[in-house]
Order: C-alpha cells, then sequence, then structure tokens
C-alpha cells in the first residue's frame, strides 16, 4: 500500500523532533524501526523531501504567465507600456531552455510608479516563496553599499555573492535598488556575468534575472507625460519609443545614477529599458481602491476619492501628476477607515 502524504509528514516530523529520545527507554527497536521506515520509504521516493525546503527545481521555481498577467493588468494602474515589456520579456526568458545571456531589465520611474511592486510582482509569479524565497536576493544601495571609499571591496563582494548565489540557482533574481544612489562604476563589477559567456570559472549565468530599481531618467519619462497631456492626447498612446532613447542617455549621462557611464548600457547589456509613467489622480483612487480590497474591504469610492484628493500633484498650475505616485496611499488610507 502507498504511504499518505501526511504520514509521511508525522514521521518526517517525529524523526527531525528528537522524539524518538523522547520515548526512551521503552525500546531501541522503536527508533531503529522508524529510522528504518523512513529510510525505506525515501529509498522508494527520493524526492519527497523538495516539499519540505526550498530548493532549485521546478516543484519551488515554475513562472506562472496567466498569474503574471492577471497580476499586472489587475494590481498595476497607469503603466500600459512597463506591463506590455515586462510580461514579454519574462515570458520569452523563462520558457527559453537555452537563453544567450542573464535576462536584464532596467525600471525607471518617478517614485511610487510601481518599479518595486512590479519586481516583486514577478518573484510571486516565478518562485512559489516569492520575496522571501532564498533565491531572490535584493540589494540597497544605502544599506549595502553605503562608503564610497569602500566600493573596491564591494566590487569583490559584489562579485562573490552573485557567483555563489547562482552555483547554488542557475535561476537566481537579484534585484538591485535605488541605482540612482548607488557609486557610480560599483555595477560595473557585474559586467561578465551580464555578458554573452557560456560560462565563467565553470559557472552559466544565462538563466539568472537582474533587475535594476532606478529614479534617474524620471524627468525625460515625466516631460514626455506632460507634453502628450498638453497636447489633449492620451497618456495610452505613448508608446516605448516615445522614451526609450531619452530615457536611456538620460541615464548614461546621469552623474548622479550608478549607471553613469556603465559599460552595462555601453555594450547593450539591459534588454529592457522600462518606463514608469508618472500617476494622474485616477489612478491615485484605483490604488485605494485596491488597497481597501486588499485589506478586507468593499472599496468605498467615495473613501478614494477623499484619499487622491488628499495627494499631492506636480506642475502646480496644472496638478496633473502625483508627486509621489501611490507611495503613500496605504498610510493615509488608516486615516479614512
Amino acid at each position: 500500500m502507498k504511504p499518505r502524504k501526511q504520514h509521511v509528514v508525522l514521521l518526517w516530523m517525529l524523526i527531525c523532533s528528537g522524539l524518538t529520545e523522547g520515548i526512551e527507554p521503552i525500546s531501541t527497536s522503536i527508533a531503529v524501526g522508524m529510522a528504518a521506515a523512513l529510510t525505506g520509504f525515501l529509498a522508494s521516493y527520493p524526492n519527497i523531501l523538495y516539499y519540505f525546503h526550498e530548493c532549485c527545481r521546478p516543484e519551488w521555481i515554475s513562472f506562472n504567465k496567466t498569474g503574471l498577467q492577471k497580476d499586472l493588468d489587475s494590481k498595476l494602474f497607469g503603466q500600459h507600456i512597463a506591463s506590455r515589456i515586462v510580461l514579454k520579456a519574462v515570458n520569452g526568458f523563462m520558457n527559453n531552455d537555452n537563453p544567450k545571456k542573464p535576462l536584464v531589465l532596467s525600471l525607471h520611474g518617478w517614485t511610487g510608479t510601481g518599479k518595486n511592486f512590479v519586481s516583486k510582482l514577478i518573484a510571486e509569479n516565478i518562485y512559489k516563496e516569492g520575496m522571501d524565497s532564498s533565491f531572490v536576493h535584493v540589494f540597497t544601495s544605502e544599506l549595502h553599499f553605503p562608503h564610497a571609499s569602500e566600493i573596491e571591496t564591494y566590487k569583490s563582494q559584489l562579485q562573490q555573492w552573485i557567483k555563489g548565489n547562482v552555483t547554488n540557482c542557475a535561476h537566481s533574481m537579484f534585484i538591485f535598488d535605488e541605482m540612482d544612489k548607488m557609486h557610480p562604476g560599483l555595477i560595473d563589477s557585474i559586467k561578465p556575468y551580464l555578458d554573452y559567456y557560456d560560462k565563467l570559472d565553470g559557472v552559466s549565468y544565462r538563466k539568472a534575472m537582474f533587475i535594476f530599481l532606478s529614479n534617474a531618467g524620471g524627468e525625460s519619462i515625466i516631460q514626455t507625460a506632460l507634453d502628450f497631456w498638453r497636447d489633449g492626447r492620451d497618456r495610452n498612446e505613448i508608446e516605448l519609443h516615445d522614451l526609450e532613447t531619452a530615457l536611456s542617455l538620460s541615464v548614461f549621462n546621469n552623474k548622479k545614477s550608478g549607471l553613469w557611464h556603465t559599460s552595462l548600457i555601453d555594450k547593450n547589456l539591459v534588454d529592457f529599458f522600462v518606463p514608469f509613467l508618472p500617476l494622474e489622480y485616477k489612478h491615485v483612487v484605483q490604488c485605494a481602491m485596491a488597497e481597501m480590497e486588499a485589506r478586507g474591504f468593499d472599496p468605498d469610492k467615495d473613501v478614494a476619492d477623499q484619499v487622491a484628493k488628499d495627494v499631492i500633484y506636480f506642475p502646480k498650475t496644472e496638478r496633473v501628476f502625483s508627486v509621489k505616485g501611490c507611495k503613500t496611499i496605504e498610510s493615509k488610507l488608516d486615516y479614512y477607515i
């Protein structure tokens, strides 16, 4: 008779919890028998351990295209360009068994427009544990690389960290937040890992994913969106080609950005520069409604409008775009509900 999963779990808990010691000195044969049973079962079902501990296997890492598309459509507001690029880029990469290089996405836009949120959605639809996965690694410039005088040390540490984690799991994800605050030159230390190499020192990086998040380039994105608005054109008419060239140049030439004159851009190793448009009043309302739903409340349009009206908009005369996007919605909502 095939053992049931709950029996295996119980047996595993008994062995791992040390309960076999607690039943001594009744009989050592009980512990021996349990160990033998577990050993025999594991021999018959060698993959059972993967149910109990996250591993670099399909049981824990599996791309859900439908889930990502649904999340982008229902949870991300006002970002038609970013949604389209991210879905196509991640889907194409994850369904390629032999990619030529890692996937490198550089997400740009003003604060609160959804860059971190999209990174989270990507992780949740690839890794069973989402952002808590041991294969998702987040670096924040001011926390992990605070001192300019230590840049050479940071370069070495970063290389070792990436090499070690990719060696452990080829499908590792690395998220670099606050790229606009990173010391120029530091990110170039990982250039070889992003290039078109089969292997480097015996390690292949081609199935890894690198995501850079930055406010750099936000001004050029805002200017384009504002030009469309002043011309009476719908923001959904904005296409990637309206932004991409100016965005990449703006980021490359920004001396205060970690991507300033970086070889990652110079050598075309960034697969997509993903622009995040500034959010309008209606998007802030949508964010408030979504947050209420996430908290288990019935979305209330009147409350959402109150929250949206409490947000600061720019330019001062037109008041078109939210200064902080949807970043403060969660805390502001506490005041109204």
